[in-house]
């Protein structure tokens, strides 16, 4: 196995592989994970920024980042200089003129200042070049969240994906997209010699489960190398079985561990079955009948397990992916 390789199909290793080069000093970290702080994350313990963090500790993780939805609220609270902790976010940028969808930026060892400038180009000036233009400026490592993924009732412009990923250092293989995508993410970073970074995305606690290997005494360094494609991922794709897993995950957090935190009553994923299932765990009739709340998880369980619903998301998002494909052929031979 060649260490650092621009071969890119080498740099898709298993854990098993990982293990020889974390023992070589290689360093790993899941550079897109959500915490509370998360408009879509459930306000449970278990996914509260503190107890993440010492989560990642305990995994060996070398490096640990929060991504949340536009906000920095997780540094407030853990503190900006905690052992092994870089500042992370991920900023949505709606452009209009120049992408015509939004992207979604993760955005690295930035500060408070940064970030509200940040937030100010994002929000009220809509322009992608410059919100890259201040990344560059103030040397602030990105990365280009799933490219080809699009907002839910938003026109997807696939085409525009290789234009804009020329803007980045740094390409997202993420978990939570079908293999298809990403492999259309790892041939687009072959071509245009960008990195590759593993990411969970996780919104659910599952910090680590993929992850990103490079060498870096810091943080710098470490990303330095992953654009310069001196690294590793150890990566999983969405499939059935990981979305039943990860439904089943939802549930257990709906019913189960939200039970003592009755802030999930504002709480909106703007997902329709996750917010369904939200609105029925608080119902005042499951509320005051404990058996009943139980027969209802219970119910939940049964039809996640059928593996009707995860078949049919699959379907869908796998018909996304051939489109996206024609079109990018169709651009092609244009």
């Amino acid at each position: 196995m060649g260490r650092g390789s621009r071969n890119y199909e080498e740099k898709l290793i298993t854990p098993e592989q990982a293990v020889e080069l974390i023992e070589e000093g290689w360093r790993r970290a899941d550079l897109h994970v959500h915490t509370t702080c998360s408009f879509d994350v459930l306000p449970v313990r278990d996914l509260h920024p503190e107890s993440l963090y010492e989560k990642a500790l305990k995994m060996g993780m070398d490096y640990v980042t929060f991504t949340d939805h536009d906000t920095i609220e997780a540094y407030e609270i853990l503190g900006w200089n905690r052992e092994k902790l870089i500042p992370g976010v991920e900023i949505s940028v709606y452009d209009p003129e120049f992408a015509g969808h939004s992207l979604h930026i993760n955005i690295f060892e930035l500060d408070r200042e940064e970030f509200f400038e940040l937030m100010e180009i994002a929000e009220i000036e809509h322009d992608l070049r410059s919100f890259i233009k201040y990344l560059r400026r103030h040397k602030l490592p990105f990365i280009y969240n799933h490219p080809f993924w699009f907002e839910f009732h938003s026109v997807p412009n696939p085409s525009s994906v290789p234009r804009l990923a020329k803007l980045f250092p740094v390409l997202e293989y993420n978990m939570h997209e079908l293999k298809q995508k990403n492999e259309l993410t790892i041939a687009l970073a072959e071509n245009l010699g960008k990195g590759i970074a593993a990411t969970t995305d996780t919104h659910t606690g599952r910090i680590g489960k993929v992850y990103t290997l490079a060498k870096g005494d810091n943080f710098n360094e470490f990303f330095k190398n992953v654009t310069q494609g001196k690294s590793y991922i150890v990566p999983e794709d969405l499939t059935r079985e990981l979305l039943i897993d990860e439904m089943n995950t939802w549930i257990d957090l709906i019913f189960e561990k939200s039970q003592k935190n009755r802030d999930i009553e504002g709480y909106l994923t703007g997902i329709k079955s996750l917010d369904t299932m939200v609105k029925i765990s608080r119902s005042t009739l499951l509320s005051s009948f404990p058996g009943l709340n139980r027969t209802t998880m219970n119910l939940f369980y049964m039809i996640s397990n059928t593996g009707l619903p995860a078949s049919v998301y699959i379907h869908s998002a796998e018909n996304l992916a051939k489109d996206i494909e024609r079109q990018i052929e169709i651009e092609k031979q244009n």
